[in-house]
């Protein structure tokens, strides 16, 4: 074989493994895209719970009307909430079983996160804000963590997390279940008034209007100027009327 037949051969195989590489990556990247269960941190979720990431559609006004603020992916079912908050108890920082009741008679931000959300993460400064804010106007954030208690406690003293924290792993999804959802979105936020009365819960990450939002309306209710029912509609049609981006 010439010189030349051989520059021809080798370059034909080139070509051919760049084909075959070019279809390999392609096929990853469809993968990655479409593949059911997909989190957004690239670690498995905790205890194989699926956490559905990407582009949402709006719920339905029947979601509305439960009390659920956000969107689903498609195949998760919208959750039951209960009518008030579930009697659970979890460990704080230092592992000593807490009750919720510990803030009984108080409204609750309850975020669930964990520390290798990165929407969990960048949650972290609206709640440090939220807690200054409202920890003197009757409202307590209370971070759920469902992750390793070593590695909540180093985040929470990197970030110097000023509000209460409960962590747990099994417990903890036993709690989510409590609340509805059997496919937890992580981050997702529990909103209660002062009776313990569940208002709102919120899939996905939360905003600043979306905060604002739902606690003006939450303060309504703990002034016995509209009523629960009532409460979820404002909520659910003043998110829907929220800008993109917010």
């Amino acid at each position: 074989m010439s010189a030349s037949a051989r520059n021809i051969r080798a370059l034909r195989i080139a070509g051919a493994l760049l084909v075959v590489l070019f279809g390999v990556w392609a096929g990853l990247r469809v993968y990655s895209t479409l593949a059911p269960g997909r989190v957004a941190t690239g670690r498995p979720p905790v205890a194989g719970v699926r956490i559905p990431v990407g582009e949402a559609s709006p719920p339905t006004q029947s979601d509305f009307d439960a009390g659920v603020s956000a969107a689903y992916d498609a195949g998760v079912p919208p959750p039951k909430i209960p009518e008030r908050l579930p009697n659970f108890s979890l460990g704080d920082r230092t592992g000593k079983p807490t009750p919720i009741s510990t803030w009984e008679g108080k409204s609750l931000i309850l975020n669930f996160w964990a520390t290798w959300c990165a929407p969990c993460r960048r949650e972290i400064p609206l709640l440090e804000s939220l807690y200054s804010v409202w920890s003197g106007r009757g409202v307590e954030v209370v971070g759920i963590a469902v992750d390793y208690p070593d590695k909540v406690r180093a985040y929470a003293d990197e970030l110097k997390i000023a509000y209460p924290l409960l962590i747990g792993d099994q417990d903890a999804l036993d709690v989510i279940s409590a609340f509805g959802v059997e496919s937890p979105v992580f981050p997702f936020t529990v909103f209660t008034d002062r009776r313990g009365e569940v208002v709102t819960l919120y899939l996905g990450e939360l905003h600043k209007a979306q905060a604002d939002l739902i606690l003006s309306v939450v303060q309504s209710l703990n002034q016995n100027r509209v009523q629960l029912p009532e409460a979820r509609r404002t909520i659910a049609e003043g998110l829907h009327r929220l800008p993109p981006g917010h």
